[in-house]
């Protein structure tokens, strides 16, 4: 039993070295396989070309900045605008109330002055009529001759 002993001890070491130096093998083939499969497409970008694109962006943001500078202030132009015309409708809505108030004043008056014409049209037919004067009442019922 020694004899196969001694042989077997050795032939487990080798085959225990075989396995690793094969492994080392696939780990080797494996390394290389990958590499030569993830080989980038398009090359990282230079340095000269991100500063190039930074510039290009700040050139946008300032570009846009101005614009949105140019917005607010049309905005408050607007605003202005907007605020002077509320006011014109404010004292135009006072004007218009007024003028509604002396309209209908006026008509009243006018009311009043076409009713004594029209009573007075009546005496002065009742008076030709009956053949005398025509004879006038002021407001306070006073008669005029």
């Amino acid at each position: 039993m020694t004899a196969r002993l001694a042989v077997r001890r050795p032939l487990v070491v080798l085959g225990v070295l075989l396995s690793l130096l094969l492994a080392a093998g696939a780990v080797e083939a494996a390394a290389a396989w990958t590499a030569s499969s993830a080989q980038l497409a398009n090359p990282p970008a230079s340095l000269t070309s991100i500063e190039a694109a930074l510039a290009a962006e700040q050139a946008r943001s300032a570009n846009l900045q101005a614009q949105l500078d140019q917005l607010k202030s049309s905005s408050a132009d607007l605003a202005s605008a907007l605020s002077t015309a509320t006011d014109q409708v404010t004292v135009d809505q006072t004007t218009a109330d007024g003028l509604r108030a002396s309209l209908a004043a006026a008509q009243a008056k006018l009311a009043k002055l076409e009713a004594a014409l029209k009573s007075a049209a009546v005496k002065a037919a009742t008076v030709r009529s009956s053949g005398g004067s025509p004879s006038y009442t002021d407001d306070s019922g006073g008669v005029d001759d």
